[in-house]
């Protein structure tokens, strides 16, 4: 029979293991589309997980940020994540119209929309619905059965001579659309000025788009887009016309 000191024992070197992949799991459980249902749970006015969205506040994320700051359920990670996947949905697009009026957590009314920020988000909405309309258009084709042993003993049909014609004209006026575009001279903006609630270019990729700073800490800026959505660079990411 053991001791009651090495059962004890046995009970403690068992206790972290259970407790850590009890941890582990219950980090697993809470994923983006939840925490934006915890967000419409704790912000009913501002938030909701269907029908129509609201436009929200620019630099909402910094009052959210205050509101959880006990809140143990979201970090300030996870929150940045979960506004950015929130304001890029098409329902979210579509609700930033010329006229309608941002809203804080308590849903009140805090500015309204200006045509430069609807004409933004239609735009995002019109690229994003047809990227993925096209990517649903390609996996349907994949998806479709062959025939081409259907018919045994049916004849190729020939190719038109006109078809390479036709398509070196396609060729064509395809490149003249890529032709390259004015570049907009920037001017990197000074360490002081780099505030939150100044009017900035913030240089994504290849192009840059007008955004508002929302929060700064050190050389890391988190910047709101005209479409709402929220992006985390870096201060020399930050420029001025």
């Amino acid at each position: 029979m053991e001791s009651k000191t090495e059962s004890e024992v046995k009970i403690a070197a068992q206790a972290p293991v259970e407790t850590t992949e009890s941890a582990e799991v219950e980090v697993k459980r809470i994923s983006t589309k939840e925490i934006i249902a915890y967000l419409a749970e704790k912000f009913p006015a501002c938030f909701s997980t269907e029908g129509h969205a609201k436009p929200l506040k620019i630099g909402i994320f910094q009052d959210l940020a205050e509101k959880l700051a006990e809140d143990e359920t979201v970090s300030k990670t996870r929150l940045r994540q979960a506004l950015r996947h929130y304001t890029s949905s098409w329902r979210y697009l579509k609700a930033i119209k010329l006229g309608s009026f941002r809203i804080d957590i308590d849903g009140n009314d805090s500015a309204e929309i200006d045509q430069e920020q609807a004409d933004y988000a239609s735009k995002t909405l019109k690229e994003s619905q047809e990227k993925f309309g096209n990517k649903n258009t390609k996996d349907k084709i994949a998806k479709k059965p062959y025939k081409g042993n259907a018919n045994k003993g049916t004849k190729p049909v020939k190719k038109d001579s006109t078809d390479n014609s036709r398509k070196e004209k396609f060729n064509a006026v395809k490149s003249a659309k890529r032709a390259p575009k004015a570049v907009v001279k920037l001017k990197p903006v000074e360490t002081s000025n780099v505030v939150v609630g100044k009017h900035i270019k913030v240089q994504l990729g290849q192009s840059s788009m007008d955004a508002v700073i929302t929060e700064v800490s050190g050389n890391d800026v988190s910047v709101q887009l005209n479409s709402g959505m929220v992006v985390k660079t870096q201060v020399k990411n930050i420029f001025t016309e």
